[in-house]
C-alpha cells in the first residue's frame, strides 16, 4: 500500500461519559468546537461496531482536534494494570508553555500519574524536554511536554506569547510497538517520513513511564503538514503485552488516528465507507493492530 499521506487530521478517543470528559480537557485548554453529535451509520460501519449507537464530542487544542466517542452500549474498560509497554498503549502528547502550571492544573482536574515524582527533565540526546505522563477519566494516557528554546516545532515557540492558557497545542500520538522498522514502513506507506530517533534509558524514563529497567526507541514519523505526527514507541522491556484479542471500536482502548490522504487506491484497505458530506474514508490496522482511518483529501465527519 502506498498513499500520499498528508496530515494527521484528529485522533479518536473512545469515552465513557462525555459530560466528564468534557470537564477535565476543558481544565487542559481544550475547547469543545460543537455540542455533542451522533455518529452517523456509515461511520460506525467504518469502525467495525455496526448496530451500535453512539454520539461524538468534538475538542480542540490550539490548531488541533481531538474526538471523543461515546457507544451505547459501551465496550470493555481498559485491561487491569495497563502500562506504556502494552501494545495497545497510544497516547497524546501536549505541548507547553509552562510545565509547572500545567502539571498543576492538570492534577487539580483530576489526572492519574503515571509518572513517578512530577515531571521529568530527560537527557540531551532527547533534546532535554521536560515531560509528564498521566492518565484521563477514562484511563487514556496523555502527555505534557515542555521544549528548551531551538527544540521541538517551532510553532510552540511562536504561539507561546499568545496562548489564552499554558496548553498550547497536541504534538503528536504515540503508540507502543513490537518492531519500530516493521511499523516505520507501514506507515511509511501511508506517506509518513521516519526522522531520526533516540534510545531513552536511564533514572529520568523510568520514572516518566513508571516502568523500571525502562528501554525505549523511539522513531517519529511526520506527514508533510505537522504538527501533529506520530512516533513509535519500541519498548525493549516491561509487559509488552498485545493488543486485546476482539479488540473492537468500542473499547475504551480502541484510539484511532485519522489521516488525511490524497486519494484512496484502495489496496489492502480492509473497510472503506461514504461520509456524510461527500468523502471517502477506509479503515486499516498498523502491525500491531492500532487502528488508523484514512480519509481521502478532506475534512473529518
Amino acid at each position: 500500500m502506498k498513499l500520499a499521506g498528508r496530515r494527521v487530521a484528529r485522533i479518536d478517543f473512545t469515552a465513557a461519559d462525555l459530560a466528564d470528559t468534557r470537564r477535565f480537557y476543558e481544565a487542559l485548554g481544550f475547547v469543545a468546537a460543537a455540542e455533542p453529535a451522533p455518529v452517523d451509520g456509515a461511520q460506525l460501519a467504518l469502525l467495525g461496531v455496526e448496530g451500535a449507537r453512539a454520539e461524538r464530542l468534538a475538542m480542540r487544542l490550539g490548531a488541533q482536534e481531538v474526538g471523543f466517542l461515546r457507544f451505547d452500549p459501551p465496550g470493555r474498560p481498559y485491561p487491569a494494570d495497563s502500562t506504556s509497554t502494552d501494545l495497545w498503549f497510544q497516547h497524546i502528547a501536549i505541548a507547553v508553555s509552562d510545565m509547572a502550571a500545567a502539571h498543576a492544573a492538570a492534577l487539580a482536574a483530576g489526572a492519574v500519574p503515571i509518572t513517578r515524582g512530577g515531571p521529568q527533565t530527560l537527557p540531551p540526546n532527547t533534546g532535554s524536554v521536560t515531560a509528564f505522563k498521566f492518565r484521563d477519566p477514562d484511563g487514556h494516557p496523555l502527555e505534557l511536554l515542555h521544549f528548551p528554546d531551538g527544540t521541538g516545532a517551532p510553532a510552540w515557540h511562536e504561539s507561546a506569547a499568545a496562548a489564552p492558557s499554558p496548553f498550547l497545542g497536541i504534538d503528536h500520538t504515540a503508540v507502543s510497538v513490537s518492531d519500530p522498522a516493521r511499523s516505520a514502513a507501514f506507515f511509511a506507506g501511508l506517506g509518513l517520513t521516519a526522522r531520526d530517533g533516540s534510545l531513552n534509558a536511564g533514572p529520568e524514563q523510568e520514572r516518566l513511564d513508571d516502568v523500571d529497567g525502562d528501554t525505549c526507541r523511539v522513531v517519529p514519523l511526520i506527514p508533510p503538514e505537522a504538527p501533529p505526527h506520530v512516533e513509535l514507541l519500541g519498548y525493549r522491556t516491561g509487559q509488552r503485552r498485545p493488543m486485546p484479542a476482539g479488540t473492537r471500536g468500542d473499547d475504551i482502548w480502541a484510539t484511532r488516528v485519522w489521516i488525511e490522504v490524497a486519494s484512496l487506491s484502495g489496496d489492502g484497505l480492509t473497510r472503506a465507507a461514504a461520509l456524510p458530506g461527500g468523502l471517502r474514508a477506509a479503515l486499516v490496522h498498523d502491525p500491531d493492530g492500532h487502528a488508523v482511518v484514512l480519509l481521502e483529501n478532506g475534512e473529518p465527519a
